[in-house]
């Protein structure tokens, strides 16, 4: 009888070290998750006042260029610099936004985690079988 409860014993020890491995693979990839929502924020944080500042500045030296233009050849046609102005505006817009839409559509968030977590199914997939 006595290797029947050495066997169940060795089970029972490998089991707590199994789920001891286990608990500790996902604590760490908990912490890296952390992290990588922080480096997130941070990122996002930055890029949106850099936006800001772009766009704000963006502006102020578009009015002022269009009213320089506007009274350099306000003698000639007005209204046509300014609708030739309202289109290259409209264009230069429609080009950054479809920037902006491409690089969202290519943002990765959360990689890393994702990554680690593919490549621990898979180990755990291959202990398993």
């Amino acid at each position: 009888m006595e290797p029947a409860t050495d066997n169940l014993g060795q089970i029972g020890a490998s089991s707590k070290r199994f789920a001891q491995r286990l608990l500790t693979i996902g604590e760490n990839r908990l912490e890296l998750l952390t992290v990588e929502v922080q480096e997130e924020r941070e990122r996002l944080l930055h890029a949106i006042v850099l936006a800001l500042g772009v766009a704000a500045f963006g502006l102020l030296a578009g009015i002022t260029l269009t009213a320089a233009i506007v009274v350099w050849l306000w003698a000639w046609s007005p209204v046509a610099f300014l609708l030739i102005l309202t289109g290259l505006y409209g264009a230069a817009g429609v080009c950054l936004y479809r920037r902006l839409t491409g690089s969202l559509h290519d943002w990765q968030t959360f990689s890393a985690t994702l990554e680690q977590l593919r490549k621990d199914r898979a180990f755990l997939e291959q202990i398993l079988e």
